[in-house]
């Protein structure tokens, strides 16, 4: 079974406010309900939203985490912890990604299932994206990183790391910002005159 923790725990501090509740789209879906779409279409079951104290958004498998100034390292430790045991893998998912297509983790998930690697990462146009995958053999990897590096030094540790090429955009699309979200809605507008 593959299991997900959806990182939604930080203060947005770029953004000016939750990330997880932004939308999008005008009356489209906010971040987080896009992400929890994608891994319920994709077939995960077992996942974890880890959340602040302050967001009070505790639905869908949520779990707090006490002390999210500690960096995104530790909300990584808090949704594992959190999950059940005798997972296969896990996938990482910043909330700040949403945009990614069920059919890309399908992907992620065949291409472990079929090789094996430690850890899937989505890569478009030669560069690196999210979420990740990693083998449930990795985890103790993850409970033992330096909180400074997070699970990023994990990924970088692992040449036998597999980077799965996607024809999805969405894996570079990081919304931290105002800017970026200024240009989601933009696309999102053009899209939905184009549209048939």
């Amino acid at each position: 079974m593959i299991g997900a923790i959806v990182l939604a725990a930080g203060a947005s501090s770029r953004m000016g406010h939750p990330k997880a509740e932004l939308t999008i789209g005008a009356g489209g879906p906010t971040f987080l309900d896009a992400i929890l779409a994608s891994l319920d279409a994709a077939g995960v079951a077992a996942v974890r939203v880890v959340v602040s104290e302050e967001s009070g958004r505790r639905r869908n498998g949520g779990v707090v985490n006490p002390n999210p100034a500690a960096g995104m390292l530790s909300s990584v430790h808090c949704g594992l912890r959190a999950l059940p045991s005798g997972l296969d893998a896990v996938v990482l998912w910043p909330v700040d990604h949403p945009l990614v297509k069920p059919a890309t983790v399908l992907a992620m998930i065949a291409a472990f299932r079929a090789g094996g690697a430690p850890i899937v990462v989505p890569t478009h146009d030669g560069r690196r994206g999210h979420p990740v995958l990693f083998a449930a053999r990795v985890v103790p990897e993850l409970f033992g990183a330096d909180a400074s590096r997070g699970a990023a030094a994990v990924v970088r540790a692992h040449d036998d790391r597999l980077e799965l090429a996607v024809t999805d955009r969405g894996v570079l699309h990081d919304i931290d910002t105002p800017e970026d979200y200024a240009r989601l809605a933009g696309a999102t507008d053009r899209a939905s005159r184009e549209a048939p």
